[in-house]
């Protein structure tokens, strides 16, 4: 009679880069698993240690340290270089100290755990791949993560509570940051593009309780367009903070968005959010020629799109009608 035994492999990988023999390890270990989480689910679920069984606060002796008087406790932050991607086959690829490892899921018989330590083979010559072709500056994202709190300063307020606050520093920013890419000469869509990143960063903590409604879903995916992937890698990196449990609960609030636009977008076409009636359905019904009350009314059906989503074409009409007869 056999005994069933769970059983399974790590296995540690080296890292270097050619030509750049004082390459940091750990960075490089961090980018190569990053890379293969992005390439293989642009919008990963970030796997994240649940406490409320054992703090890592809390001491043997029975006794909770507090964060100020642990030996390390900046280890405690969600540190966005110390990776940990689950694959879909239940293994792990994460960085253990200063080197990749890959972990295989969990097997009870020799074969299966030949076979995904051999996967594990496949998965990490994949990860070196992204990470090469991931290596390619982004000089959009580069300069908008330099810029976007550059209108800080120029909002500083000390508060009555004692605190400091810089109430609409993305809007100062964003004008800042125009100013001095077109007196660098950058060219119009660099300058557009980084203005605008500056602008949007702070929109999602405008929604603090993760609690995004349709509505918001579509204006925030509208207003980013083109530049959205390079907004979730912003706004996520600027999701900084010495606290672990609100690092943890802002990287959450973030996974849910980007489920929330998952979800939108199989329902929707959220990348081309328009009207439901055209400018030449809207001068037939309101019996109008070309001009601006046109651009009007296409702006106000805009926003009722955001606001409702898609709308039956006799809603749409109804809607239409009841604006134009409200502004007569």
């Amino acid at each position: 009679m056999s005994v069933r035994r769970v059983m399974g492999t790590e296995v540690e990988y080296g890292i270097s880069v050619p030509g750049q023999p004082t390459a940091n390890p750990t960075t490089l270990s961090s980018l190569v698993v990053n890379a293969w989480a992005v390439a293989e689910a642009p919008t990963p679920r970030r796997p994240r240690w649940d406490f409320e069984e054992e703090s890592p606060l809390r001491d043997a002796r029975g006794f909770d340290l507090s964060p100020a008087s642990a030996l390390d406790h900046n280890d405690l932050e969600e540190d966005a270089g110390m990776a940990n991607v689950i694959l879909t086959n239940g293994a792990r690829l994460y960085v253990d100290h200063a080197h990749p490892e890959y972990s295989t899921p969990e097997v009870t018989n020799p074969r299966d755990v030949v076979l995904w330590d051999k996967a594990g083979e496949q998965v990490a010559l994949d990860a070196c791949r992204f990470a090469s072709v991931a290596g390619e500056p982004d000089l959009v994202l580069r300069w908008a993560a330099l810029l976007h709190d550059i209108g800080k300063p120029g909002t500083r307020r000390h508060e009555v509570d004692g605190g400091v606050s810089f109430h609409h520093h993305e809007v100062v920013g964003a004008k800042m940051t125009r100013k001095r890419m077109r007196a660098l000469k950058y060219s119009k869509q660099m300058v557009d593009d980084v203005s605008q990143l500056v602008y949007l960063h702070l929109r999602f903590h405008g929604y603090g309780d993760g609690k995004w409604s349709d509505s918001a879903v579509r204006r925030y995916v509208t207003d980013a367009g083109p530049l959205l992937p390079r907004l979730h890698k912003l706004v996520r990196a600027d999701c900084t903070t010495r606290n672990a449990r609100r690092a943890a609960r802002l990287q959450a609030n973030y996974d849910n968005l980007e489920n929330r636009i998952a979800e939108l977008s199989a329902a929707e076409d959220l990348q081309r959010v328009r009207p439901d009636l055209n400018g030449d359905e809207i001068m037939s019904i309101l019996g109008i020629p070309a001009g601006p009350q046109v651009g009007e009314a296409w702006r106000y059906l805009k926003e009722l799109r955001l606001d409702r989503g898609p709308l039956e074409h006799d809603e749409a009409v109804a809607e239409l009608r009841k604006w134009w007869n409200a502004r007569s």
